[in-house]
């Protein structure tokens, strides 16, 4: 019989993930984490009553981000995966400090991702206005190798775009060629999507670079995300396997879950099925 330790252990393998984002796009990281972490069962909340973050100042910002892993915890989640660039830039430090327990977040897992396949050392940045304003890819990245050059550039009509299903065709190009130029002008090597909508437009954002003479690699913040966590999974001997099913996946929204189950599948990249949506009020 297992010790009372061993029982212990076993029961922190056992529990979610936990992950959050201010809205849809955080689908994409749990999209990334369940195909590199089948096994695992996650707990997804997207704050779809206050979005979006980026508007907000960062003393609202954390603040919104400690009611959202306070809500998670009630799940007994073992990490905390923070989905959304507002947050991961200015309020991981003060989540981990305050729920002792591991957190990671999309930016820093994209800036290495974008650093590791650099080989000029000119990385590029897509992402949100408020994420470029932030200037936390750049301080991700230098705090990496500060001899990187980086140049970031806002896309803001990604979102909608992602959001109303519009991710090919002559006006998702056409809006991407425009915001690619500068890129591809400064002539990076490497390209990270920095807002988990992006993903869904990575297929049109590729047939746009392939015009250019030196195409730029591009960097799934999602993906890099997922393979980092598998790595923290690992650390703090927190991974779980399992012989007998697949992992669950539990969604929590604190606005219109009907709404969010229409639009959610094409961020997931398959149907959520008999996955539950849940409208939860937030402390």
């Amino acid at each position: 019989m297992p010790s009372i330790g061993a029982r212990a252990m076993l029961r922190r393998m056992r529990a979610p993930i936990g992950v959050f984002d201010s809205g849809l796009g955080g689908l994409t990281v749990v999209r990334a984490i369940r195909a590199a972490l089948p096994d695992e069962d996650i707990v997804y909340l997207g704050d779809t009553a206050r979005v979006p973050y980026g508007t907000r100042s960062p003393e609202t910002v954390v603040r919104y981000a400690a009611s959202c892993a306070r809500a998670l915890l009630r799940h007994d989640v073992k990490l905390l995966v923070v989905a959304c660039n507002t947050v991961s830039a200015v309020a991981l430090p003060e989540l981990a400090s305050r729920f002792g327990i591991p957190v990671i977040g999309v930016i820093e897992a994209g800036a290495k991702a974008g650093a590791g396949i650099s080989q000029g050392g000119r990385i590029g940045v897509l992402a949100t206005a408020g994420t470029v304003a932030s200037g936390a890819y750049e301080r991700a990245i230098h705090a990496l190798n500060p001899r990187l050059e980086v140049v970031a550039v806002p896309a803001p009509l990604f979102v909608p775009l992602a959001e109303e299903g519009w991710t090919e065709g002559a006006i998702p190009e056409g809006i991407a060629d425009r915001y690619l130029g500068p890129l591809i002008e400064a002539q990076v090597d490497s390209i990270i999507l920095g807002c988990t909508h992006y993903p869904l437009l990575r297929t049109t954002i590729e047939r746009v670079l392939s015009r250019s003479a030196a195409p730029a690699q591009v960097v799934d913040s999602a993906e890099a995300l997922a393979a980092d966590l598998r790595l923290v999974l690992d650390e703090y001997s927190l991974r779980f396997s399992r012989r007998d099913r697949s992992g669950q996946l539990r969604v929590y929204v604190t606005d219109q879950p009907r709404s969010f189950r229409d639009v959610a599948n094409r961020f997931l990249g398959a149907s959520l099925g008999d996955f539950p949506v849940e409208a939860i009020d937030l402390e």
